[in-house]
């Protein structure tokens, strides 16, 4: 039931509104303001029921807190999830007509909100918004926005593995270094590049062999099966397609030094951090990596930084995570328990303002 998830959630505002046109439901989970309006990104999905949707955009909203806090930026966290019986096709007159109903729903919350794209949602879905709402990010260049934040989310998690390395292997130097990227999508096949180009070598996988190919013969590295990356021998695992990759089935089977990679929720549960640790792995927590994107959109589109600023902040990632590998080592805890430490501290420290 919806009374029972939000009795247990810890976020400010929510905004659930059925869509009777379509037979889905609109959902905003607005979870902190206290550092800015929130900000999180829009998912489009179909759900076996509304309560599980909310739950999603329940538990997505408070990591987009924690990534913010982590970023630097001044924004809170939040998640809207678009629940539908069946996802509309994109370019169809019925997507476009659902994202404009759904952008009222944005306006109406005044700048409370201010959503991206997300799961199953791009730059184009931003345009549509955008007509109705100036409170979006990520629409295409040629609509006044930064277009895809990929390219940022890459050259931040290149940063996260260069520290992640460091902290591991007391050198910062990637040449020689074996790297599993997991998922050659946006985000992987940009990361491989980065890594090449620091020397790495690199092993690549996907669901979708064609791609993994792709990405591989670009960058000098080998394809590995999609089936197979687990066990696969490597110095870094980046998981870069879907999360819960580190799971009490996986975690014993991993034959890496470091987890750092863009996927988001790569534990499948709390103990899992836990497990990595004893595994003698360093994890690298997600929300901390990955934050290049959230970071690329507010930068350029918000915050009038130039392209030395950008890539000081994404770089910035990487001096974060010392932070977090510091209080981890400092306190006895996980990685992921310091990152969250850390984010409580600073949005604390907002209050505090």
């Amino acid at each position: 039931m919806f009374e029972d998830l939000l009795r247990g959630w810890d976020g400010e505002e929510v905004v659930i509104r059925y869509d009777a046109p379509s037979g889905g439901w609109f959902m905003v989970a607005v979870h902190s303001t206290v550092l800015g309006p929130a900000m999180g990104g829009t998912r489009l999905k179909s759900y076996a029921t509304p309560e599980d949707a909310l739950r999603d955009a329940l538990r997505l909203s408070g990591a987009m807190s924690y990534k913010q806090a982590m970023a630097g930026l001044p924004y809170g966290g939040g998640k809207a999830v678009l629940a539908m019986p069946e996802v509309p096709a994109p370019g169809s007159a019925e997507r476009r007509e659902m994202l404009l109903r759904y952008a009222g729903v944005l306006e109406a919350l005044h700048g409370t909100y201010v959503t991206a794209a997300d799961m199953n949602t791009g730059e184009h879905d931003m345009d549509v918004l955008g007509e109705r709402t100036a409170h979006v990010l990520g629409r295409s260049p040629s609509h006044g926005g930064a277009g895809d934040p990929a390219t940022g989310t890459a050259i931040g998690v290149f940063h996260g593995i260069v520290a992640s390395c460091r902290q591991a292997f007391g050198s910062a130097d990637l040449a020689g270094r074996t790297v599993l990227i997991q998922g050659a999508g946006a985000v992987g096949d940009r990361l491989a590049g980065h890594l090449a180009e620091a020397g790495a070598s690199l092993l690549v996988a996907d669901v979708h062999p064609e791609r993994a190919s792709s990405t591989a013969a670009r960058v000098g590295g080998v394809t590995v099966p999609a089936e197979a990356v687990i066990g696969t021998g490597c110095d870094v695992y980046a998981p870069c397609a879907t999360g819960a990759v580190l799971s009490q089935e996986t975690v014993g089977r991993l034959a890496c030094r470091v987890v750092a990679g863009a996927a988001n929720n790569q534990l499948a549960t709390a103990a899992d951090g836990a497990r990595v640790r004893a595994a003698g792995i360093l994890y690298a927590p997600d929300y901390v990596v990955n934050a290049g994107g959230v970071i690329w959109l507010a930068g350029y589109e918000t915050l009038g930084w130039d392209e030395a600023m950008m890539h000081a902040r994404l770089a910035g990632i990487g001096v974060t995570l010392e932070q977090v590998f510091a209080t981890a080592d400092a306190s006895g805890v996980t990685t992921a328990e310091a990152a969250d430490r850390v984010a409580r501290e600073r949005i604390a420290a907002g209050v505090a303002r």
